[in-house]
């Protein structure tokens, strides 16, 4: 049955959005949208040297993510897709750029792993 509610990935057309808000709320929007683009740029840079049809997949996916939420479903199979002899550069470079759009919620302890 349909209760007429909007299911969880609905969003209203753009086309139904034009004009709405205050020149801030489109400055936000035009940066949000920036930030996204410049992670999906570092994702598939990553993985972008990449052989295999797993690598070919990965970047399927990316290429073809449209929102934040998109990339961060696929940060572990990018992180595990990454070689050894270049995981930490990598690893280091992507983690920074997730990190800028989406913050961490826990403070850091100071303590680390000895794995």
């Amino acid at each position: 049955m349909n209760s007429g509610l909007a299911g969880p990935r609905y969003h209203p057309s753009r086309a139904s959005l034009t004009g709405v808000g205050l020149p801030g709320d489109r400055m936000a929007r035009m940066a949000a949208r920036r930030a996204f683009l410049d992670l999906r740029a570092t994702y598939l840079q990553a993985i972008e040297p990449l052989p295999g049809p797993r690598a070919d997949w990965l970047r399927n996916q990316v290429r073809r993510a449209q929102e934040p939420a998109d990339l961060w479903m696929l940060r572990a199979a990018v992180f595990e897709a990454l070689p050894a002899q270049s995981w930490r550069a990598q690893r280091e470079r992507l983690q920074h750029s997730i990190d800028s759009m989406f913050p961490r919620t826990a403070q850091d302890s100071g303590f680390s792993s000895l794995f």
